[in-house]
């Protein structure tokens, strides 16, 4: 792949990457830093990850997954040793059924999430999720099946109880 050609690439690659990995993160600064990463990662890779049968798009997504779990367990062992300190997340303001949604999200399995993710927001079928995350393709569509459920239990759950507008 050419200079060029990785630039028309990553022209048409990167704001659907960047959305798909926000959806998995929950901040978009977030996950615009870890698709720009694995797009730096791709370019030194360039030779063996951008030709041949590969989908370059689908090893990026998954560098950029990877870097994104890294930084949550980095985080997460951070704030174990600190123990109540608060870390400061700049956001966007997000509409109330953004919110609900992302929180849905962050409350089901990294594995369910992850295949919610990319089967209805990246678009990708369970094949392809499959080869994407090394699970069984039935496995994919169990966590598929879990995940909708649970989401949906989630989001229902999460809907503002008729009884208390009622009492305001």
């Amino acid at each position: 792949m050419t200079e060029d050609e990785f630039d028309l690439f990553y022209a048409a690659a990167y704001p659907r990457l960047a959305g798909q990995m926000y959806a998995l993160t929950g901040d978009y600064a977030e996950a615009q830093d870890v698709v720009q990463r694995a797009f730096v990662r791709a370019w030194d890779r360039r030779s063996s990850v951008l030709t041949g049968d590969r989908d370059p798009e689908a090893w990026i997504r998954t560098a950029a997954h990877r870097l994104a779990m890294s930084r949550w367990r980095r985080a997460r062992r951070w704030w174990e040793l600190v123990r109540g300190g608060s870390v400061p997340r700049p956001a966007p303001e997000p509409s109330p059924d953004h919110v609900a949604l992302v929180a849905a999200l962050r409350r089901l399995p990294d594995a369910q999430r992850t295949a919610i993710v990319l089967h209805h927001l990246c678009d990708l079928s369970v094949e392809q999720i499959a080869a994407e995350t090394g699970a069984a393709v039935g496995t994919v569509k169990a966590r598929l099946s879990r995940g909708r459920t649970a989401l949906a239990a989630h989001l229902v759950s999460e809907e503002t109880d008729p009884t208390e507008e009622a009492r305001v």
